[in-house]
């Protein structure tokens, strides 16, 4: 399912490169979602990429996390169901908070590939997760920095960044297994505590 889902990314991102007005169609406007009930944004946008490295990151993290993530879930529609629930929550954080604005606009699988991640630190928290191929933490000590920093440069808002979609798109996933019925609360603090 990973795999199909990044050739299908690629696929529309590199067409959305070469072709404006698909990408100004899809893109996420979460001003349009509200006023002219574009629903449809919640969801293309995260087959559209900013540039070649933003494919290349999301797709790369995905890659992977996404194997992992398939083997911990029971089920491809579970997995499914994380990918693109990751999505739709991450875009409706952002529409609640944008739908005044009609300049923002947002691309990106970050909400999707970040639930992904943080399912699969969900089940292995302690498994390392090497930055750079140099510096290896513990999932769940990665995990953290990441939502503080996601959390704080959200607030700061001096970029061109979705962070709202990281972070909520993690925080979903962090909660899928339990939503899902996967796994329970107790299962991650037993992995952590014994």
């Amino acid at each position: 399912m990973t795999l199909f889902i990044i050739i299908i990314t690629v696929i529309v991102s590199v067409f959305a490169f070469k072709d404006s007005n698909f990408f100004g169609k899809f893109l996420f406007n979460p001003f349009l979602v509200h006023k002219e009930k574009q629903w449809y944004r919640l969801f293309t946008h995260g087959f559209l990429h900013a540039d070649y490295l933003h494919l290349a990151i999301n797709m790369f993290v995905l890659y992977s996390f996404g194997k992992n993530a398939e083997y911990y879930l029971s089920s491809s529609t579970n997995y499914i169901f994380l990918y693109f629930g990751g999505m739709i929550i991450a875009s409706l954080i952002s529409l609640r908070k944008h739908k005044e604005n009609f300049y923002y606009n947002s691309v990106g699988a970050s909400g999707a590939v970040s639930a992904v991640v943080f399912t699969s630190i969900f089940f292995n928290p302690l498994q390392k997760i090497y930055i750079y191929g140099l510096i290896g933490l513990p999932g769940i000590i990665l995990g953290l920095l990441y939502l503080a920093y996601s959390f704080y440069m959200s607030k700061k808002g001096e970029d061109n960044i979705n962070h709202d979609a990281h972070f909520s798109g993690a925080l979903f996933g962090f909660l899928f297994p339990v939503i899902s019925g996967e796994a329970s609360i107790i299962d991650f603090f037993e992995k952590i505590i014994f």
